[in-house]
């Protein structure tokens, strides 16, 4: 089977004649389809809860566009809702948390190994996805890293410079150095779980890593990367991980050295003439159209995919947006990127 999934022929560091392709947040707001599906659902949260509309809306943009890889639709703040913090929506506004902000909160958590009860039902979306992906579409888990999630978790919600965390981290490191190991023991045990559950390789998102700097980024992104990794590939050997250390500039290089990743995935603050030269010389990399290209579309999508393509063509290469793809993205622009990757 695997010599028909490209992402996992790149992930093993295969050099292809064309890149695999598929988007972040490629399951969202921008496709009809999804928008019925979750007003279906009632809300986002039951949405991610309900195996089979999760599975559903992964299940989407692999049937309109074939994209390469389908990721588990699923949230990074359901493992500190697993952990006992109440966790809800504001429409129009994002996610909202109950806070840590000392060792009080952090000792109402709950232990690690009560996660699964909370997130079995994703569990069960990635089984019902083995079972219904055409057999070329490699499956994505993934799970937040400990530093991103810690930062929503101390604020109780997003935050533009992550400033209560890293206030949290210099004034009471104790119990910020707590939260992040207890939260990298979580996400081991949850990506562990969606691993056995049919998940072919995962990804772990760390989108707040360019607010860390110095010894804090080595401390707090990569340090529990490297855990994380470490401990997945001790229990399931061969099982390939994709790392985001979004915005990490010059700390994208040696990365995936020194945490065993086995591809780095990029945001477009770099280009890609630096990354290969720089990064793609330690193996597979990922990325990075800016997703603003998926709103203006025209030539000049066209013309930056040629490029990301050309520039990392000499190495492993997974084609992918270097963020989310964001609500008011337009379907088509989607089709013609993946059109111009493969090609057409």
């Amino acid at each position: 089977m695997t010599e028909d999934k490209t992402i996992l022929r790149a992930l093993a560091g295969e050099v292809l004649p064309t890149p695999p392709v598929w988007m972040m947040r490629q399951a969202g707001r921008y496709l009809p389809e999804y928008r019925a599906t979750r007003a279906k659902a009632g809300d986002f949260l039951s949405l991610c809860y309900n195996p089979d509309l999760a599975a559903e809306v992964t299940l989407q943009p692999i049937r309109r566009y074939g994209f390469d890889a389908a990721i588990l639709f699923a949230d990074i703040l359901l493992v500190p809702q697993a952990l006992g913090a109440d966790l809800w929506f504001v429409q129009g506004e994002g996610p909202r948390l109950s806070t840590v902000t000392g060792p009080t909160d952090l000792a109402r958590l709950k232990p690690v190994a009560e996660i699964h009860e909370t997130l079995a039902p994703i569990y069960e979306t990635v089984r019902i996805l083995t079972g219904e992906l055409p057999p070329e579409t490699t499956l994505i888990g993934f799970a937040g890293a400990p530093w991103t999630v810690a930062t929503y978790m101390i604020a109780g919600q997003g935050t533009p410079d992550q400033a209560p965390a890293h206030k949290l981290r210099m004034e009471d490191p104790a119990t910020f150095a707590a939260l992040i190991d207890l939260l990298t023991e979580a996400t081991i045990e949850y990506l562990s779980a969606q691993i056995e559950a049919g998940a072919e390789v995962v990804k772990l998102f760390d989108s707040w890593a360019g607010s860390l700097s110095g010894e804090a980024f080595s401390q707090y992104a990569l340090d529990p990367a490297r855990k994380i990794i470490t401990a997945l590939k001790s229990r399931h050997p061969g099982i390939p991980v994709i790392a985001f250390p979004r915005e990490a500039g010059d700390n994208y290089i040696g990365f995936a050295r020194a945490t065993g990743a086995d591809c780095v995935a990029l945001d477009n603050s770099v280009s890609a003439i630096w990354a290969a030269e720089n990064v793609q010389k330690d193996g597979c990399v990922q990325g990075n159209l800016a997703s603003s290209h998926m709103v203006t579309g025209g030539p000049a999508l066209i013309d930056e995919t040629r490029a990301i393509v050309k520039a990392f063509s000499n190495g492993p290469h997974i084609f992918n947006l270097g963020h989310g793809i964001t609500p008011d993205a337009d379907p088509d622009n989607v089709q013609l990127m993946v059109d111009t990757v493969r090609g057409g």
